[in-house]
């Protein structure tokens, strides 16, 4: 487990489109069929890493909280599926089957999407607001595994009231950690390491 935080991409960075399999429905999901809304989270995340199974129930609760605004959430992972057979396409669905997830679970193959939107660790947040402009790329919350911090998901929760609200987020934005996204060899972004 290599302890990695996020690239904290620029505030105002807009949404690189991308296209990919979601693993329940196996529809495709795309930039443009979740961008009519308010605001769109994209979360990386994996089946095996133990910062994401800390906060996977949190996740999904999430989806349960805000499935009547106009809030449009996207899981991705991207781990090398022949090192880490755990992420694979199948275990994915089963997870997403596991939690409820009312949001797509979708796999990115190539590390294609993962590295244009410059991910490095799972879980990574990345809220866009309603003119798909980054408006926050922090942590779910301070609680991490190895501490005693409940699991609140108060600053990403913040950050998304903020930005259904039409404003800015004003407040500190402290990076994610989580573990690095495993690369296929050979794959490794330049922002990664």
């Amino acid at each position: 487990m290599v302890k990695t935080a996020s690239t904290m991409l620029p505030l105002g960075t807009v949404a690189p489109e991308f296209e990919l399999p979601d693993v329940v429905s196996g529809e495709n999901i795309s930039l443009a069929s979740v961008a009519d809304s308010k605001a769109l989270l994209l979360m990386f995340i994996c089946q095996h890493c133990p910062f994401v199974k800390h906060v996977q129930q949190e996740l999904a609760q999430i989806g349960q909280d805000y499935s009547q605004q106009p809030l449009k959430i996207v899981a991705i992972s991207a781990n090398d599926v022949v090192n880490y057979p755990d992420d694979s396409p199948e275990k994915l669905k089963q997870m997403a089957e596991a939690l409820n997830f009312n949001f797509p679970l979708c796999y990115d193959q190539s590390q294609e999407v993962s590295k244009a939107y410059t991910a490095a660790c799972t879980p990574d947040f990345f809220l866009f607001d309603a003119n798909q402009k980054l408006a926050y790329r922090g942590q779910l919350d301070d609680s991490r595994p190895s501490t005693d911090i409940p699991v609140t998901g108060k600053d990403l929760r913040r950050a998304i009231d903020t930005v259904l609200q039409g404003k800015a987020v004003d407040f500190e934005q402290k990076p994610s950690i989580g573990c690095n996204i495993k690369w296929k060899p050979g794959n490794e972004p330049e922002y990664f390491g």
